[in-house]
């Protein structure tokens, strides 16, 4: 099989560095471009220590220069929403990593991310795999969930799918890496060390995402609550779901059993035997 040509467009933050070194790793992929205005003609270690194997440079060539198969854009929203479409006319597939292109209902975006959608008339596919597996195969423009989405939603689709629950609470713990490269007061280390702290309490963007996706789901009206967590790690999520059965007979035997069938043949999906319990230091 031939490789495919992959640029990767604001690649001097921690999610270009984590897809460089993915790819990196990936026999049918060919590294072309890892694109940075601040950083053009720096070795991408600079950046990257842990990419020191990899002889790349940045680079800041115009959308209509780039030659490739696929693009990943890991811009922030609305500087993605400017450039995803001139990757497209180009004739690249694109997967957006930023929250521009996720939501069906364009409305919910502008009114959770505060600003007008360039594109209403781009349409992308919801990057995942477990739901979208089909869809994403064909897709030219895939949108990947939200950092808490992931866990929030797979950890619920079988409930809900089988209307077995009619609220569901989810409490998220997150590493300080998720807030960006960028340093700030609320990740300085004096700040975040030995502190736990709730943040965007009833207002983080990602709960409609999360709603959005469940409500393709079951036939019940599902109530969603989340709250995410800054806690001391430096990478990783996770998250407790507190889901409230309708039925007062189901064990847990019952959900370990829907689970594991559900997620038999997903295998970014591991479900574990009772009385063990997921760790981020496993992952």
């Amino acid at each position: 099989m031939s490789k495919i040509d992959v640029a990767i467009i604001g690649a001097s933050g921690y999610t270009g560095g984590e897809l460089m070194r993915i790819l990196a790793r990936h026999d049918n992929v060919n590294i072309k471009y890892v694109t940075s205005r601040k950083n053009d003609g720096k070795d991408v270690s600079n950046l990257h220590p842990n990419l020191e194997t990899l002889d790349l440079k940045f680079s800041n060539p115009k959308p209509e220069d780039i030659d490739a198969d696929l693009v990943f854009s890991a811009l922030p929203h609305g500087a993605s929403m400017k450039l995803v479409p001139e990757y497209l006319k180009n004739g690249s597939r694109v997967i957006d990593l930023s929250g521009d292109f996720r939501f069906s209902d364009i409305k919910t975006y502008e009114k959770w991310y505060h600003m007008e959608h360039l594109h209403p008339e781009i349409t992308a596919v919801f990057g995942s795999p477990e739901i979208n597996r089909e869809y994403i195969r064909d897709a030219n423009l895939i949108a990947n969930p939200g950092c808490f989405v992931t866990g929030a939603i797979l950890s619920s689709i079988p409930l809900v799918e089988n209307n077995l629950v009619d609220r569901i609470v989810l409490d998220s713990k997150s590493g300080v890496s998720g807030a960006g490269v960028n340093p700030n007061a609320t990740t300085h280390y004096p700040t975040c060390s030995d502190n736990v702290k709730p943040y965007a309490i009833n207002n983080h963007r990602h709960t409609p995402e999360i709603r959005e996706q469940l409500a393709n789901f079951g036939t019940g009206d599902v109530k969603i609550s989340f709250t995410p967590h800054l806690v001391p790690v430096i990478r990783g999520i996770i998250t407790t779901n507190h889901s409230f059965l309708l039925k007062g007979d189901v064990s847990a035997c019952d959900v370990y059993d829907l689970y594991s069938e559900y997620y038999r043949d997903e295998p970014f999906v591991h479900v574990l035997k009772e009385n063990k319990v997921p760790l981020l230091a496993s992952v």
